[in-house]
């Protein structure tokens, strides 16, 4: 049960949104183009965040440029 604590991690990296525009889900709401993220884990496909409701959430990483 590892993503019990992701939120307390250490920050890997940071990454950039670079847009909130998703064909399935609703994520306008929790991320803002422009702002920078803290990743505390990540897949190959995913991002795990901090996002804007101060949660942990996946996200897909076209989502995102790292810098």
């Amino acid at each position: 049960m590892i993503h019990k604590n992701w939120e307390t991690n250490k920050t890997i990296k940071q990454i950039e949104c670079v847009h909130a525009n998703a064909k399935k889900f609703v994520v306008d709401t929790v991320l803002t183009p422009g702002q920078v993220y803290d990743v505390k884990n990540e897949t190959e496909e995913f991002y795990f965040i901090i996002d804007n409701s101060k949660r942990i959430g996946g996200f897909k990483k076209d989502y995102f440029k790292e810098l």
